[in-house]
Protein backbone atom coordinates (compact mmCIF):
# COMPACT_ATOMS: atom_id res chain seq x y z
CA UNK A 1 0.00 0.00 0.00
CA UNK A 2 1.96 3.00 -1.33
CA UNK A 3 4.96 3.63 0.95
CA UNK A 4 3.14 2.45 4.07
CA UNK A 5 4.41 -0.68 5.82
CA UNK A 6 2.78 -3.96 4.82
CA UNK A 7 1.36 -4.39 8.32
CA UNK A 8 -0.90 -1.32 7.89
CA UNK A 9 -4.54 -2.19 7.16
CA UNK A 10 -7.43 0.14 6.28
CA UNK A 11 -6.52 3.72 7.22
CA UNK A 12 -7.74 7.29 6.83
CA UNK A 13 -5.64 10.45 6.57
CA UNK A 14 -6.95 13.99 6.89
CA UNK A 15 -5.63 16.22 4.10
CA UNK A 16 -4.94 19.86 4.95
CA UNK A 17 -5.96 22.46 2.38
CA UNK A 18 -6.20 26.22 2.09
CA UNK A 19 -9.20 28.39 2.87
CA UNK A 20 -12.17 27.72 0.58
CA UNK A 21 -14.61 30.55 -0.12
CA UNK A 22 -17.42 31.11 -2.64
CA UNK A 23 -15.93 31.01 -6.10
CA UNK A 24 -12.86 28.96 -5.12
CA UNK A 25 -11.78 26.43 -7.75
CA UNK A 26 -12.41 23.47 -5.49
CA UNK A 27 -11.83 20.96 -8.27
CA UNK A 28 -8.30 22.26 -8.81
CA UNK A 29 -7.62 22.37 -5.06
CA UNK A 30 -8.81 18.80 -4.46
CA UNK A 31 -6.95 17.43 -7.47
CA UNK A 32 -3.86 19.35 -6.36
CA UNK A 33 -3.79 17.71 -2.93
CA UNK A 34 -4.38 14.30 -4.54
CA UNK A 35 -1.42 14.96 -6.82
CA UNK A 36 0.71 15.76 -3.76
CA UNK A 37 -0.32 12.43 -2.25
CA UNK A 38 0.74 10.71 -5.47
CA UNK A 39 4.10 12.46 -5.51
CA UNK A 40 4.68 11.33 -1.91
CA UNK A 41 3.76 7.73 -2.83
CA UNK A 42 0.59 7.84 -0.74
CA UNK A 43 -1.95 7.32 -3.53
CA UNK A 44 -3.01 3.86 -4.71
CA UNK A 45 -5.56 2.44 -7.10
CA UNK A 46 -8.70 1.78 -5.07
CA UNK A 47 -8.18 4.62 -2.60
CA UNK A 48 -11.16 6.80 -1.73
CA UNK A 49 -10.91 10.58 -1.68
CA UNK A 50 -13.62 12.01 0.58
CA UNK A 51 -14.60 15.68 0.40
CA UNK A 52 -16.80 17.28 3.06
CA UNK A 53 -20.06 18.67 1.72
CA UNK A 54 -19.57 22.03 3.40
CA UNK A 55 -16.64 23.10 1.22
CA UNK A 56 -18.36 22.04 -1.99
CA UNK A 57 -21.50 23.99 -1.07
CA UNK A 58 -19.41 27.01 -0.06
CA UNK A 59 -17.41 26.98 -3.30
CA UNK A 60 -20.74 26.87 -5.17
CA UNK A 61 -21.94 29.94 -3.21
CA UNK A 62 -24.97 27.86 -2.29
CA UNK A 63 -26.57 30.25 0.22
CA UNK A 64 -30.16 31.39 0.67
CA UNK A 65 -31.61 34.10 2.90
CA UNK A 66 -34.43 33.90 5.42
CA UNK A 67 -36.48 36.24 3.22
CA UNK A 68 -36.02 33.97 0.18
CA UNK A 69 -37.16 30.91 2.12
CA UNK A 70 -40.15 32.79 3.57
CA UNK A 71 -41.24 33.82 0.09
CA UNK A 72 -41.08 30.23 -1.11
CA UNK A 73 -43.01 28.96 1.92
CA UNK A 74 -45.80 31.41 1.06
CA UNK A 75 -45.72 30.36 -2.59
CA UNK A 76 -45.59 26.58 -2.04
CA UNK A 77 -48.31 26.54 0.63
CA UNK A 78 -50.39 29.34 -0.88
CA UNK A 79 -50.44 31.01 2.51
CA UNK A 80 -51.12 34.63 3.51
CA UNK A 81 -49.43 36.79 6.16
CA UNK A 82 -52.22 36.06 8.67
CA UNK A 83 -52.29 32.32 7.92
CA UNK A 84 -51.49 29.34 10.13
CA UNK A 85 -48.59 26.99 9.36
CA UNK A 86 -48.08 23.61 10.96
CA UNK A 87 -44.54 22.29 11.38
CA UNK A 88 -44.26 18.59 12.17
CA UNK A 89 -41.32 16.75 13.79
CA UNK A 90 -38.42 19.19 13.40
CA UNK A 91 -35.20 18.16 15.11
CA UNK A 92 -33.95 20.12 18.12
CA UNK A 93 -31.03 22.07 16.68
CA UNK A 94 -29.83 25.65 16.66
CA UNK A 95 -27.57 25.07 13.68
CA UNK A 96 -29.97 23.00 11.61
CA UNK A 97 -33.43 24.40 12.27
CA UNK A 98 -33.66 27.76 14.03
CA UNK A 99 -33.14 29.84 10.88
CA UNK A 100 -35.55 27.64 8.93
CA UNK A 101 -38.14 28.24 11.64
CA UNK A 102 -37.44 31.97 11.44
CA UNK A 103 -38.22 31.86 7.73
CA UNK A 104 -41.43 29.89 8.26
CA UNK A 105 -42.59 32.38 10.90
CA UNK A 106 -41.61 35.29 8.65
CA UNK A 107 -44.04 33.90 6.06
CA UNK A 108 -46.96 34.49 8.49
CA UNK A 109 -45.97 37.57 10.53
CA UNK A 110 -49.60 38.25 11.50
CA UNK A 111 -50.51 34.59 11.78
CA UNK A 112 -49.53 31.52 13.77
CA UNK A 113 -46.96 28.74 13.65
CA UNK A 114 -47.86 25.45 15.34
CA UNK A 115 -44.79 23.31 15.99
CA UNK A 116 -45.41 19.66 16.78
CA UNK A 117 -42.41 17.94 18.34
CA UNK A 118 -42.01 14.22 18.85
CA UNK A 119 -41.27 13.09 22.39
CA UNK A 120 -39.35 12.17 24.47
CA UNK A 121 -36.74 12.56 21.69
CA UNK A 122 -36.55 13.85 18.16
CA UNK A 123 -35.70 11.49 15.29
CA UNK A 124 -31.94 11.87 15.76
CA UNK A 125 -32.02 11.30 19.50
CA UNK A 126 -32.07 14.79 21.01
CA UNK A 127 -34.13 14.69 24.20
CA UNK A 128 -37.06 17.10 24.06
CA UNK A 129 -38.53 16.61 27.51
CA UNK A 130 -37.34 15.18 30.82
CA UNK A 131 -38.18 11.78 32.23
CA UNK A 132 -39.43 13.52 35.38
CA UNK A 133 -42.16 15.30 33.43
CA UNK A 134 -43.25 12.07 31.76
CA UNK A 135 -43.24 10.06 34.98
CA UNK A 136 -44.98 12.66 37.13
CA UNK A 137 -47.86 12.92 34.67
CA UNK A 138 -48.07 9.25 33.75
CA UNK A 139 -47.69 9.97 30.06
CA UNK A 140 -47.39 7.24 27.42
CA UNK A 141 -46.01 7.69 23.91
CA UNK A 142 -49.47 7.91 22.31
CA UNK A 143 -50.47 10.86 24.50
CA UNK A 144 -50.44 14.52 23.51
CA UNK A 145 -48.70 17.10 25.67
CA UNK A 146 -50.45 20.43 25.36
CA UNK A 147 -49.15 24.01 25.67
CA UNK A 148 -51.05 24.28 28.96
CA UNK A 149 -49.20 21.27 30.36
CA UNK A 150 -45.88 22.73 29.22
CA UNK A 151 -46.59 26.14 30.77
CA UNK A 152 -43.88 27.01 33.28
CA UNK A 153 -41.91 23.83 32.54
CA UNK A 154 -38.34 24.01 31.26
CA UNK A 155 -36.11 21.19 30.09
CA UNK A 156 -32.55 21.88 29.01
CA UNK A 157 -30.85 19.62 26.51
CA UNK A 158 -28.21 17.61 28.43
CA UNK A 159 -25.42 18.50 25.98
CA UNK A 160 -26.21 22.00 24.68
CA UNK A 161 -28.07 23.17 27.81
CA UNK A 162 -30.69 24.77 25.56
CA UNK A 163 -34.42 24.65 26.24
CA UNK A 164 -35.51 23.99 22.65
CA UNK A 165 -39.21 24.39 23.34
CA UNK A 166 -38.55 27.89 24.65
CA UNK A 167 -36.04 28.64 21.89
CA UNK A 168 -38.50 27.68 19.16
CA UNK A 169 -41.26 29.67 20.83
CA UNK A 170 -39.05 32.76 21.00
CA UNK A 171 -37.93 32.30 17.40
CA UNK A 172 -41.51 32.36 16.14
CA UNK A 173 -42.57 35.29 18.30
CA UNK A 174 -39.51 37.21 17.15
CA UNK A 175 -40.99 37.28 13.65
CA UNK A 176 -44.32 38.65 14.93
CA UNK A 177 -46.30 35.40 14.70
CA UNK A 178 -48.13 33.55 17.45
CA UNK A 179 -46.28 30.46 18.67
CA UNK A 180 -47.97 27.22 19.66
CA UNK A 181 -45.74 24.31 20.70
CA UNK A 182 -47.22 20.84 21.23
CA UNK A 183 -45.80 17.35 21.70
CA UNK A 184 -47.32 14.35 19.97
CA UNK A 185 -45.94 11.35 18.11
CA UNK A 186 -48.81 11.03 15.63
CA UNK A 187 -48.25 13.31 12.60
CA UNK A 188 -51.99 13.61 12.01
CA UNK A 189 -52.36 15.41 15.34
CA UNK A 190 -51.28 18.65 13.62
CA UNK A 191 -54.53 18.60 11.66
CA UNK A 192 -56.52 19.20 14.84
CA UNK A 193 -55.19 22.80 14.77
CA UNK A 194 -56.73 23.42 11.32
CA UNK A 195 -53.55 24.71 9.68
CA UNK A 196 -53.66 26.35 6.24
CA UNK A 197 -50.56 24.36 5.31
CA UNK A 198 -48.11 21.94 6.90
CA UNK A 199 -44.37 21.40 6.56
CA UNK A 200 -43.12 17.91 7.37
CA UNK A 201 -39.82 18.98 8.90
CA UNK A 202 -38.39 15.58 9.77
CA UNK A 203 -35.42 14.23 7.85
CA UNK A 204 -35.37 10.45 7.49
CA UNK A 205 -39.08 9.79 8.04
CA UNK A 206 -40.36 12.75 6.00
CA UNK A 207 -42.09 10.72 3.28
CA UNK A 208 -44.05 8.72 5.84
CA UNK A 209 -45.03 11.89 7.69
CA UNK A 210 -46.07 13.61 4.46
CA UNK A 211 -48.18 10.62 3.39
CA UNK A 212 -50.09 10.76 6.68
CA UNK A 213 -51.23 14.36 6.20
CA UNK A 214 -51.01 15.25 2.49
CA UNK A 215 -54.51 13.97 1.60
CA UNK A 216 -56.07 16.12 4.32
CA UNK A 217 -54.10 19.37 4.07
CA UNK A 218 -51.73 21.23 1.77
CA UNK A 219 -48.35 19.83 2.79
CA UNK A 220 -44.71 19.83 1.73
CA UNK A 221 -41.37 18.66 3.16
CA UNK A 222 -38.18 20.61 3.72
CA UNK A 223 -36.87 18.90 0.59
CA UNK A 224 -39.44 20.82 -1.45
CA UNK A 225 -38.00 24.21 -0.49
CA UNK A 226 -34.98 25.68 -2.34
CA UNK A 227 -34.82 22.61 -4.61
CA UNK A 228 -35.48 24.16 -8.03
CA UNK A 229 -32.55 24.43 -10.49
CA UNK A 230 -34.15 27.67 -11.66
CA UNK A 231 -32.88 29.34 -8.49
CA UNK A 232 -29.39 30.83 -8.24
CA UNK A 233 -28.84 28.78 -5.06
CA UNK A 234 -30.47 25.36 -4.81
CA UNK A 235 -29.91 21.74 -3.90
CA UNK A 236 -31.54 18.48 -4.87
CA UNK A 237 -32.03 18.05 -1.13
CA UNK A 238 -33.84 21.37 -0.69
CA UNK A 239 -33.41 22.59 2.88
CA UNK A 240 -32.39 19.15 4.09
CA UNK A 241 -28.74 19.23 5.11
CA UNK A 242 -28.72 23.03 5.37
CA UNK A 243 -26.71 24.79 8.05
CA UNK A 244 -26.77 28.16 9.76
CA UNK A 245 -24.39 30.62 8.14
CA UNK A 246 -23.47 34.23 8.80
CA UNK A 247 -26.02 37.02 8.89
CA UNK A 248 -29.46 35.99 7.67
CA UNK A 249 -28.22 33.22 5.37
CA UNK A 250 -28.34 29.44 5.38
CA UNK A 251 -25.85 27.29 3.53
CA UNK A 252 -27.63 24.61 1.55
CA UNK A 253 -26.30 21.12 0.95
CA UNK A 254 -24.16 20.99 -2.20
CA UNK A 255 -25.83 20.51 -5.55
CA UNK A 256 -24.78 17.97 -8.18
CA UNK A 257 -22.29 16.27 -5.89
CA UNK A 258 -22.00 13.09 -7.97
CA UNK A 259 -20.98 14.93 -11.17
CA UNK A 260 -18.37 16.82 -9.15
CA UNK A 261 -17.07 13.52 -7.76
CA UNK A 262 -16.73 12.16 -11.29
CA UNK A 263 -14.76 15.22 -12.40
CA UNK A 264 -12.35 14.75 -9.50
CA UNK A 265 -11.93 11.07 -10.35
CA UNK A 266 -11.24 11.83 -14.00
CA UNK A 267 -8.73 14.60 -13.28
CA UNK A 268 -6.85 12.51 -10.73
CA UNK A 269 -6.64 9.65 -13.23
CA UNK A 270 -5.38 12.02 -15.93
CA UNK A 271 -2.67 13.55 -13.74
CA UNK A 272 -1.57 10.51 -11.73
CA UNK A 273 -2.75 7.43 -13.61
CA UNK A 274 -4.50 6.22 -10.45
CA UNK A 275 -8.09 4.96 -10.41
CA UNK A 276 -9.65 6.18 -7.18
CA UNK A 277 -13.20 6.56 -5.97
CA UNK A 278 -14.56 9.89 -4.72
CA UNK A 279 -17.44 10.76 -2.42
CA UNK A 280 -18.93 13.92 -0.91
CA UNK A 281 -19.77 13.28 2.73
CA UNK A 282 -21.85 14.96 5.41
CA UNK A 283 -22.76 13.66 8.86
CA UNK A 284 -21.54 10.21 9.74
CA UNK A 285 -24.08 7.60 10.80
CA UNK A 286 -22.93 7.39 14.41
CA UNK A 287 -24.96 7.03 17.59
CA UNK A 288 -23.35 8.34 20.75
CA UNK A 289 -23.81 5.63 23.39
CA UNK A 290 -23.74 8.10 26.29
CA UNK A 291 -26.27 10.65 25.00
CA UNK A 292 -28.23 8.38 22.61
CA UNK A 293 -27.90 11.11 19.97
CA UNK A 294 -27.78 9.80 16.41
CA UNK A 295 -25.62 12.36 14.65
CA UNK A 296 -27.10 11.94 11.17
CA UNK A 297 -28.89 15.29 10.75
CA UNK A 298 -28.13 15.17 7.01
CA UNK A 299 -30.49 13.16 4.80
CA UNK A 300 -27.65 10.71 4.04
CA UNK A 301 -23.99 10.34 4.99
CA UNK A 302 -23.12 10.67 1.27
CA UNK A 303 -24.46 13.44 -0.97
CA UNK A 304 -22.80 12.09 -4.09
CA UNK A 305 -20.17 9.59 -5.17
CA UNK A 306 -18.50 7.93 -8.14
CA UNK A 307 -19.99 4.81 -9.70
CA UNK A 308 -17.69 2.36 -7.91
CA UNK A 309 -19.88 2.53 -4.82
CA UNK A 310 -23.10 1.48 -6.53
CA UNK A 311 -24.85 -1.26 -4.54
CA UNK A 312 -21.60 -2.09 -2.78
CA UNK A 313 -21.65 -3.46 0.75
CA UNK A 314 -18.83 -4.10 3.16
CA UNK A 315 -18.89 -7.71 4.23
CA UNK A 316 -16.32 -10.28 5.17
CA UNK A 317 -15.47 -13.38 7.10
CA UNK A 318 -15.85 -13.58 10.86
CA UNK A 319 -12.11 -13.52 11.44
CA UNK A 320 -12.10 -14.15 15.18
CA UNK A 321 -14.66 -16.95 14.89
CA UNK A 322 -12.63 -18.75 12.23
CA UNK A 323 -9.41 -18.47 14.24
CA UNK A 324 -11.14 -20.13 17.17
CA UNK A 325 -12.73 -22.72 14.89
CA UNK A 326 -9.51 -23.74 13.12
CA UNK A 327 -7.51 -23.75 16.33
CA UNK A 328 -10.11 -26.01 17.93
CA UNK A 329 -9.73 -28.32 14.92
CA UNK A 330 -6.03 -28.61 15.67
CA UNK A 331 -4.64 -26.41 12.91
CA UNK A 332 -1.28 -24.71 13.43
CA UNK A 333 -0.84 -20.93 13.35
CA UNK A 334 0.64 -21.17 9.85
CA UNK A 335 -2.21 -23.35 8.62
CA UNK A 336 -4.76 -21.01 10.16
CA UNK A 337 -3.15 -18.04 8.39
CA UNK A 338 -3.25 -19.85 5.05
CA UNK A 339 -6.88 -20.86 5.51
CA UNK A 340 -7.85 -17.31 6.42
CA UNK A 341 -6.15 -15.95 3.30
CA UNK A 342 -8.25 -18.34 1.23
CA UNK A 343 -11.44 -17.25 2.97
CA UNK A 344 -10.59 -13.59 2.47
CA UNK A 345 -10.61 -14.14 -1.29
CA UNK A 346 -14.39 -14.09 -1.18
CA UNK A 347 -15.91 -17.04 0.64
CA UNK A 348 -18.74 -15.08 2.28
CA UNK A 349 -20.97 -18.05 3.08
CA UNK A 350 -23.31 -17.72 6.05
CA UNK A 351 -21.12 -19.97 8.19
CA UNK A 352 -18.03 -17.85 7.57
CA UNK A 353 -19.78 -14.50 8.06
CA UNK A 354 -21.76 -15.56 11.14
CA UNK A 355 -22.22 -12.50 13.34
CA UNK A 356 -21.20 -9.96 10.71
CA UNK A 357 -23.62 -7.42 9.21
CA UNK A 358 -23.18 -6.23 5.60
CA UNK A 359 -23.10 -2.43 5.58
CA UNK A 360 -23.37 0.04 2.73
CA UNK A 361 -19.72 0.75 1.97
CA UNK A 362 -20.14 4.42 1.11
CA UNK A 363 -21.86 5.01 4.47
CA UNK A 364 -19.07 3.24 6.34
CA UNK A 365 -16.35 5.26 4.62
CA UNK A 366 -18.26 8.56 4.91
CA UNK A 367 -18.74 7.97 8.64
CA UNK A 368 -15.03 7.26 9.01
CA UNK A 369 -14.17 10.45 7.11
CA UNK A 370 -16.55 12.49 9.27
CA UNK A 371 -14.93 11.19 12.46
CA UNK A 372 -11.48 12.05 11.09
CA UNK A 373 -12.35 15.56 9.95
CA UNK A 374 -14.83 16.50 12.68
CA UNK A 375 -16.61 19.73 11.81
CA UNK A 376 -13.60 20.68 9.69
CA UNK A 377 -11.99 21.88 12.93
CA UNK A 378 -8.94 19.79 12.03
CA UNK A 379 -8.48 21.87 8.88
CA UNK A 380 -8.81 18.73 6.78
CA UNK A 381 -11.85 19.09 4.49
CA UNK A 382 -10.59 16.15 2.44
CA UNK A 383 -9.80 12.69 3.76
CA UNK A 384 -7.88 9.95 1.96
CA UNK A 385 -9.17 6.49 2.89
CA UNK A 386 -7.11 3.42 2.03
CA UNK A 387 -7.58 -0.31 2.20
CA UNK A 388 -11.30 -0.80 1.54
CA UNK A 389 -11.09 -1.58 -2.19
CA UNK A 390 -7.98 -3.78 -2.02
Amino acid sequence: MANLPAYIGPAAFGLKMGVIVPGSDLLAMIVGVAKECHEDSLLDDGDVLCVTESVLARSQNNYVTIAEIAAEVKEKLGIRPHGKVGVVFPIASRNRFVMILQAIAAAVPQGEVVVQLSWPRDEVGNQIIGEDFIGDRGKVSSDAISPQELAGYSYKHPVTQVDYIQLYRQTIVGQGAKATIVLNNNPEYILSFSPDGVIAADIHSRDRTLAAIASKCKAITLADLCSSPNRSAWSEWGLLGSNMSSGDRLKLAPREASPFSLKVQQEVARLTGKKIEVLIYGDGAYKDPSTQIYELADPKPVFGATAGFANLFREGVKYKYLVDYYHHQGQSVGEIQELLEQKLQGDFSQANTEGTTPRCLEDVIASLADLVSGSADAGTPAVLVKGFFD
